[in-house]
């Protein structure tokens, strides 16, 4: 009759942990909600791109500025709702934009068919 007990006890210490996990996740920082923008460099260099696919927290209706260091003339394209397509030229430019609905949005150069940022919007 003990296998019960112990099945009981396993299962009260499993729901105690798993309810000290959930907790903790509650307690992870929130985005920058300060109003600062939220900067992210992107570097555009012989044909590659730095980042790559990396995911960055903003908040909801925090800016966020896309600093662009180019050797060529380009267009990125946020996936958000409604889509934007920025244009940058050779040399540095800043793209402000700002998202207002939660999700993972994918900043990306379908020009080098790849990710360059995923923005987790919180």
């Amino acid at each position: 009759m003990q296998t019960p007990r112990r099945l009981a006890a396993t299962a009260a210490v499993l729901a105690i942990t798993l309810a000290g996990a959930t907790a903790c996740g509650e307690d992870e920082p929130a985005p920058d909600s300060s109003g600062d923008p939220k900067t992210i460099e992107i570097t555009f260099e012989d044909g590659m791109v730095t980042p790559n696919g990396e995911r960055v927290k903003v908040g909801v209706d925090q800016e966020v500025e896309l600093v662009v260091q180019a050797d060529d003339a380009g267009e990125i394209h946020v996936h958000s709702t409604p889509e934007q397509m920025l244009e940058y030229g050779a040399g540095t430019t800043t793209l402000p934009i700002t998202l207002d609905q939660p999700g993972v949005v994918e900043v990306e150069s379908h020009d080098l068919d790849q990710v360059i940022v995923q923005l987790e919007v919180r």
